[in-house]
């Protein structure tokens, strides 16, 4: 859990710094990157980490893991330049990627399906807290000049230090797992081909609609070039010996199912946590702190979901139900955020997000436990990775579309409620508006309403072209198919009863 909680928080406590640091070390028009390299390298690394963790064992890999997270968070603190901070956040994210994905498959080593609910409910709910507490935090360190000396957004990076350390001891004195290693052939040529169409793909989530044109040459050769390289690689896995995400696993319906609403559950979880915020500290104009802390009950639900989720699905073994309840308490949510106004009551839009935070917290790793419940131990590792790289890949998409699609409207929306001859002035131009570059305080209070009330109205559509989205995590839940959950973890690999038939129990 410790150890899920530096991966998870990561990828949320550095968004609310980022234009302190940006100012700090003079690149404000590279700053997206910082966010970027961690979110490219931790989802490339998530298949990799998952698939050497079936041929050498978890244990040494997962402390490898948390060392590199380390060693980045250390050097990404200590950073001087831009282009540091950038190349050390690239580094952090090659850990994240093991940590996130070894967690789950190391539960899945360690604890029956039947029992791996209740576990899981737990992580979900360490997910769900950092996914709130890491703006929360971000905002509060780097709105503090220093810190025993150091700058306040420095110790964004310094926090994990500790808590990583109490995490690799208690690993390496307390974990206990199977320690075995297969005859192997690492799918080199496969991890190249992902690479170049994750990174290609991901290219085309950030920079379409902001820095580059969709029509413009570099979104279409950098969508083509994706596209091209994942055909290739899917070519090439299905003539490897060890692929390294084995197109045999969409073969089991199971598998395919909880892969679509693996990705489905990204995009949901970025279309309400990222943008809920916004709303919080644009249209009402709280700080980052405040706005976090009234996520609280978005937290709340979502640990409460996750955990009686969990125990429920512990006791009965049963677990297709709450995929079902989640998606669907979700999409209620965001259909009740789309009617948000100007005056939407603090307590009302409090109980909003404790419905959306329990509809996550219902289904937020059901398609993990149905993985794992489904394939052998042979495949656990590589199976949880790709589950866990699909939601990865979903959250980028979802953070990408959501936020075309605010940018869009919002520009929009100020076109048809200001005039036009203030939309064109120097002084209150859209990129100004839409960029933040424009400081609405000295503006007229008539100015502010509209501008005020153009986010609202962006904000409503933005939330009603995300609920077709959950209508389709919905019917996908009913498509799960239920197999009762093992009681054990299942035979071993044919490959491991050879190997320990064959020696000595010293030897073993």
């Amino acid at each position: 859990m410790m150890a899920m909680l530096l991966a998870a928080l990561d990828q949320t406590i550095v968004s609310t710094a980022l234009p302190t640091i940006a100012r700090d070390l003079h690149g404000l028009n590279e700053y997206s990157w910082v966010a970027t390299a961690y979110l490219l390298t931790s989802a490339i690394a998530t298949p990799i980490y998952g698939k050497l963790g079936d041929l050498f064992g978890r244990k040494k890999l997962f402390q490898l893991s948390i060392v590199i997270f380390l060693i980045g968070s250390m050097l990404s603190g200590l950073s001087q330049s831009m282009h540091q901070l950038i190349f050390f956040r690239g580094l952090q994210g090659i850990g994240a990627g093991g940590l996130m994905s070894l967690v789950l498959a190391i539960i899945g080593d360690i604890v029956p399906p039947r029992q791996r609910g209740r576990y899981q409910g737990y992580f979900g709910a360490v997910f769900g807290v950092a996914s709130i507490a890491g703006p929360l935090l971000g905002g509060f360190l780097s709105g503090t000049h220093s810190v025993l000396g150091v700058a306040g957004w420095r110790w964004i990076f310094y926090i994990n230090v500790p808590i990583g350390i109490i995490a690799l001891t208690a690993v390496a004195t307390r974990l206990h797992l199977p320690a075995y290693r297969l005859k192997h052939h690492v799918d080199y040529l496969g991890a190249a081909l992902m690479t170049v169409s994750v990174v290609s793909l991901l290219l085309v989530s950030v920079w379409a609609g902001v820095t580059y044109a969709w029509s413009s040459p570099e979104i279409i050769g950098l969508m083509t070039a994706g596209i091209v390289f994942a055909i290739i690689f899917a070519l090439s896995e299905r003539r490897a010996s060890e692929p390294l995400l084995p197109l045999s696993l969409f073969k089991n319906d199971i598998v395919a199912v909880s892969i679509l609403l693996s990705i489905l559950t990204g995009i949901a979880m970025f279309a309400t946590i990222l943008y809920i915020p916004m709303y919080q500290q644009v249209v009402r104009g709280y700080s980052p702190t405040k706005s976090g802390l009234l996520l609280i009950p978005m937290v709340v639900g979502m640990m409460g979901g996750s955990i009686i989720s969990g125990r429920i699905i512990t006791k009965s073994g049963k677990y297709k139900l709450f995929p079902i309840i989640g998606t669907l308490l979700l999409g209620i949510g965001i259909w009740l955020f789309s009617h948000v106004s100007l005056t939407t009551g603090q307590w009302t839009l409090s109980w909003w997000m404790i419905i959306i935070g329990t509809g996550l917290g219902c289904f937020m790793q059901v398609p993990t436990l149905a993985v794992q419940n489904a394939v052998g131990m042979q495949q656990m590792g590589t199976a949880t990775s790709a589950t866990t790289f699909f939601r990865s890949i979903g959250s980028a998409f979802g953070g990408a579309i959501f936020g075309t699609i605010l940018i869009s409207r919002l520009t929009a929306n100020i076109k048809l409620l200001l005039p036009s001859g203030m939309v064109h002035s120097a002084a209150l131009s859209i990129s100004g508006l839409v960029n933040g570059n424009i400081s609405l305080a000295n503006q007229p209070p008539s100015i502010r309403h509209d501008i005020f009330l153009a986010y609202v109205r962006s904000f409503h559509d933005m939330f009603l072209i995300g609920l077709p989205f959950v209508v389709a995590a919905f019917v996908i839940a009913l498509a799960l198919r239920e197999t009762p959950l093992r009681t054990s973890h299942g035979p071993l690999p044919a490959e491991l009863v050879d190997n320990i038939q064959s020696h000595s129990p010293v030897e073993i």
